[in-house]
């Protein structure tokens, strides 16, 4: 095949940009009310949001031309420093307490969540592994089984904090990883037996997860309780009907629909914008992920295949997870979506990996 590089996915920065701007204005329409409410200042999460966006913006096209091998290299370094940082954040006084989890380092305002840089930086080690001639991940003790204790191990230490839902997303990247590397379906079926033993045992380890499963069956059971955030939600999407009621004339976002601006911004987006609305920004998200396959299908090497492979199906995850969630699809849990949800390191590191994707797409084969 021929082999050229040429400039960045044209269609996944049209995309992007087109997901950041839409973000913008539902995170302003959101937040509005309550930011007026808190701060005095209705833009309050809205200016945040936007400096975040530039930000990540920057960083975004920044790293379209790092040299791929510097990507390689960073692979295992980047996976130790997110270990350490799991392990600090864990440390009582130094680790802050948000949304009943221990997830967060940093001073006041200014703080970052290491299992978000988690997320990316395994993607990294998982795909330097799989590309090395010598490991063979169709072996259980010598391959499959090293690779699901690192990616296991993580996941634990994300699971001390407590934080379920980016765990979920980074077990679930991982596995596809794993699969498209060449595993045996036996030691992945094995697996995900194993794997529904201990989620079982995570929900029932904790009654408030227990009651999120209850809650999920049945809202209405505790309609002021468990199942306000999925009532208020639903309550939401409902209204919107074809068009929506205009944007920022959500009425749940007043107070009623807890985290409107985060968790559940696609929950406003339905009732201000309606079906019209809900269909242009999946139609986004589905353009982003089938150019993000295609750039890991054309890509010259394993190693640029399944990190691109990685970063499209991490993004794939969250996107399914929340919709499904705000939808009443899926347990509530706390995934925010991509590009929209209010999110400073986020937002941030999420346009870094989209622009890691963006420059394995200058290196593909026609």
């Amino acid at each position: 095949m021929q082999k050229t590089k040429k400039s960045p996915d044209f269609v996944i920065v049209v995309a992007i940009l087109l997901l950041l701007t839409i973000g913008v204005m539902m995170v302003y329409s959101a937040s509005a009310s309550m930011a007026f409410h808190k701060y005095g200042d209705s833009f309050y999460f809205a200016k945040r949001q936007l400096l975040f966006a530039a930000l990540g913006v920057f960083f975004m096209f920044l790293v379209t031309n790092v040299d791929r091998k510097k990507l390689y290299d960073m692979a295992k370094p980047a996976v130790i420093i997110c270990f350490i940082l799991l392990v600090i954040v864990l440390i009582p006084g130094i680790g802050i307490w948000r949304n009943g989890a221990r997830s967060w380092l940093g001073i006041g305002a200014f703080s970052i969540q290491p299992s978000e840089f988690t997320k990316l930086a395994m993607i990294f080690f998982l795909a330097k592994l799989f590309s090395q001639p010598t490991f063979q991940i169709q072996r259980f003790r010598k391959g499959f089984l090293p690779a699901m204790g690192i990616l296991g191990g993580a996941f634990g230490l994300i699971m001390c904090q407590p934080d379920l839902g980016t765990g979920t997303v980074l077990v679930g990247t991982g596995i596809l990883l794993i699969f498209v590397a060449g595993a045996k379906m036996k030691h992945l079926g094995g697996f995900a037996l194993l794997g529904a033993a201990g989620f079982t045992g995570l929900v029932l380890e904790a009654t408030y997860r227990i009651k999120r499963i209850t809650s999920f069956f049945d809202p209405w059971s505790d309609p002021q309780g468990t199942g306000y955030q999925l009532i208020q939600s639903l309550y939401a999407i409902g209204p919107g009907r074809l068009l929506g009621l205009g944007f920022g004339m959500s009425r749940q976002k007043h107070l009623y629909l807890p985290e409107p601006h985060t968790d559940f911004i696609f929950s406003i987006l339905s009732e201000e914008l309606g079906f019209l609305g809900i269909t242009i920004v999946i139609t986004l998200f589905g353009v982003l992920i089938w150019r993000g396959f295609r750039t890991a299908i054309r890509a010259q090497d394993l190693f640029s295949c399944l990190v691109a492979t990685g970063i499209t199906s991490m993004l794939m995850i969250q996107v399914v997870i929340n919709i499904g969630v705000v939808s009443g699809t899926f347990p509530v849990t706390g995934i925010t979506l991509p590009f929209l949800s209010y999110g400073g390191s986020s937002l941030t590191l999420t346009l870094v990996a989209v622009g890691i994707l963006l420059n394995l797409s200058r290196n593909t084969n026609r």
